[in-house]
């Protein structure tokens, strides 16, 4: 069969032929980004404008033990009462479509005094007539951040991830640590791990890519930030600075509010906190840490026959005069 283009069309034939080629590399664009997944937006939430201060008298004026505030619908920020405890955790329940992740299971291993597996259950949905499974995980091995183990040990659908470091890398799957990445997938929510060794050999800090909210524990937070190893606290700092560049974050939350609205440290034990600093921190905080660890104050503490270094390190996160001006706290 031969094909024949009759004097009569070509012009027309030459204009489809210019159009075509000049389109080309927008339909390609097109083509290239719509084949590229989208970053969606964090889902946004809302934080209280002041959480439980505990009390002057706790037995004059009695507190809940657990403050529970939803985010949004899916994530939950549990605060333990300065009055059950000074450690005052902040805990975080985050819910998907199969199972839920609860970070940390605070200071106080009593149900009675902290019913806090009760209170999680309760907030946990139901799926095919029965509670979604609940993973236990913990930002490090610290017992503030671990005496509730106990009341999830028994529960059905419930699994509680070791917290020593050979546990936390074989459940987690580092065979690199702390290089590497490691996902939590909740269904329809991903929930990222990453090391960040410093303040304690086990630690790990959680990004939700549902909220963009970057759970980071004892690693940072408005707080006395204590190290037990200097070198390894600086690198996870530039690691974390480094894994945030492709994801969006909203905000860093972190363990614990040790400190005032204006930088300064409650007394150590204190179980009451009046006019705290706003629990959530931003990433310029995050990118001052580098410079501020600088500029810690260090002492020795010797214990029997071994001398142990601690690094303390406290930082006013809320950018004050005194922080610019290099001078110690």
């Amino acid at each position: 069969m031969s094909i024949r283009i009759v004097k009569a069309d070509l012009t027309s034939l030459r204009c489809y032929v210019s159009q075509w080629l000049h389109a080309t590399p927008l339909i390609v664009a097109a083509i290239l980004f719509t084949a590229l997944p989208a970053l969606a937006e964090p889902v946004p939430g809302s934080l209280p404008a002041q959480w439980n201060t505990g009390a002057e008298d706790c037995q004059a004026s009695p507190q809940p033990p657990l403050q529970v505030h939803a985010y949004e619908p899916q994530t939950f920020i549990v605060r333990q009462s300065p009055c059950a405890s000074f450690e005052a955790n902040f805990l975080y329940l985050l819910i998907g479509s199969d199972k839920a992740l609860l970070i940390d299971t605070g200071a106080v291993a009593d149900p009675k005094a902290m019913p806090l597996a009760k209170t999680i259950l309760e907030l946990l949905p139901e799926k095919d007539g029965k509670k979604l499974p609940l993973l236990v995980a913990h930002t490090h091995r610290h017992l503030d951040h671990r005496a509730g183990d106990p009341q999830f040990a028994a529960l059905p659908s419930v699994e509680v991830v070791p917290f020593d470091l050979e546990g936390v890398q074989r459940f987690f799957g580092f065979n690199n640590w702390p290089n590497g990445i490691a996902n939590i997938d909740l269904g329809g929510r991903t929930v990222e791990v990453i090391p960040t060794p410093g303040h304690n050999q086990t630690h790990v800090a959680f990004y939700d890519d549902r909220t963009g909210i970057l759970f980071t524990g004892d690693f940072l937070m408005p707080a006395r930030l204590l190290i037990e190893d200097a070198r390894a606290y600086r690198e996870s700092g530039l690691r974390i600075i480094d894994f945030l560049k492709t994801r969006p974050l909203t905000h860093i939350l972190g363990g614990h509010i040790e400190l005032n609205a204006e930088g300064r440290a409650y007394r150590f034990g204190s179980r009451y906190h009046p006019n705290e600093h706003r629990l959530e921190l931003a990433e310029k905080d995050l990118r001052a840490l580098p410079a501020a660890f600088e500029r810690f104050n260090g002492f020795r503490r010797v214990e029997s026959k071994t001398v142990e270094t601690i690094y303390r390190l406290r930082v006013s996160l809320n950018a004050s005069k005194r922080a610019q001006q290099g001078v110690n706290t």
